[in-house]
């Protein structure tokens, strides 16, 4: 069974069935139910036509319910003839439903946790931990954007920045690692760019555009992950790094800054460095300072701290970490880095295994074990 082949499909069986009547909680728990079918049907039997067969299932497990719920009598003339089995539209809705999710009557945090785990795919797991919170604490906000929407018209799409944060987040997970969604991610944001003219759709494109660059050089053949300053930049991608290049500097021409096109502009300096030496963390620090006012954000701080550290010296970043919550997610393995590039290597060695227990992948939990194991050897 392909997930990934299911996984791309879900989106537009979803907009078909919304189109055809159905409100969003109903036509997610149906094509959920039709998922589930096609696992349990397809590696014995599979269809000519996979979103065909999907959106057929997925109406008939929603007039299924509809008809067992007496609290939706009011739905039945609408929902009282099934579609005829075969190929469904080929529109790509996706993007569409991206603004849909983001509802006027949800708040942008909620929009942002159900179109993730509605259209994007990501589990309540990984979106408790985009959003730095329990993961029951994020099954509650799902449920109840789910209860807000369920039975309101889907005709007063939301606002942009809402769906910028959803294709970020969505983008930021597949480039992680454990769910291949960044190409995905570009390319509704292409889409989004193609049909907006805003300068942070720009700053959110060329900012994926310049991490996705380099997603060749970030895995060595094992699957272990190469630091930035480790990695071979002749494996980067130099066209989609100055393709990101020249949409950032249009959009920053406009003297409309915000998040996105700060993010970018220090990814750009990280791509225009030909060695991790060379490059200008001066200026990186000068831009992390205007996300700070921009966001106020403690991942933003930490991440400026290791800016700091590299521009000022380990010493300075460990002064900007020391004001930080030390929960903060990747906290322990930046106070690690710099104390490592203080000389402290016992210091560091402890911090690195502290953080291999504390990490949310294998992949960096790995790493960082490595990095211990590296430090202890020398002791």
């Amino acid at each position: 069974m392909d997930d990934v082949l299911l996984r791309s499909l879900t989106p537009g069986v979803l907009a078909v069935l919304v189109r055809r009547g159905a409100d969003f909680a109903a036509a997610e728990d149906a094509v959920q139910e039709a998922l589930v079918e096609a696992v349990r049907v397809w590696p014995a039997d599979p269809p000519r036509d996979a979103k065909g067969w999907l959106v057929t299932v997925a109406w008939r497990k929603f007039l299924d319910a509809a008809r067992a719920d007496t609290a939706r009598r009011r739905r039945e003339d609408l929902v009282d003839e099934e579609p005829v089995p075969g190929p469904a539209p080929t529109t790509d809705d996706t993007l569409q439903l991206y603004f849909l999710c983001a509802h006027p009557s949800l708040t942008p945090s909620s929009a942002v946790a159900l179109t993730l785990r509605a259209v994007g795919g990501l589990t309540t797991r990984q979106i408790a931990q985009a959003y730095l919170v329990p993961e029951a604490t994020m099954a509650q906000r799902i449920s109840r954007a789910k209860r807000t929407v369920s039975g309101v018209r889907f005709d007063r799409p939301g606002d942009v920045s809402t769906v910028l944060r959803v294709l970020y987040l969505v983008f930021n997970e597949g480039y992680s690692g454990d769910v291949d969604l960044a190409a995905e991610a570009i390319r509704l944001t292409r889409q989004l760019a193609a049909a907006i003219d805003h300068p942070e759709v720009a700053g959110l494109l060329a900012l994926m555009l310049l991490h996705h660059a380099r997603r060749a050089a970030r895995t060595a053949s094992d699957g272990s992950l190469v630091p930035l300053a480790e990695q071979d930049r002749g494996l980067w991608d130099t066209a989609m790094i100055a393709e990101g290049v020249d949409i950032l500097q249009a959009a920053l021409v406009r003297d409309r800054l915000g998040q996105f096109q700060a993010q970018a502009a220090i990814a750009a300096l990280h791509a225009d460095a030909p060695v991790a030496g060379e490059t200008d963390w001066v200026q990186i620090v000068e831009w992390y300072d205007e996300l700070v006012r921009l966001t106020d954000s403690p991942v933003v701080r930490l991440n400026r701290a290791v800016a700091v550290g590299e521009a000022d010296g380990p010493r300075a970043g460990l002064a900007a970490l020391a004001v930080l919550d030390d929960a903060l997610p990747r906290h322990t393995a930046v106070a690690a880095y710099l104390h490592e590039r203080d000389g402290d290597i016992a210091l560091a060695a402890r911090l690195y295994a502290e953080a291999a227990r504390k990490a949310s992948n294998l992949a960096e939990r790995d790493h960082l074990t490595r990095q211990a194991a590296r430090l202890n050897a020398g002791l």
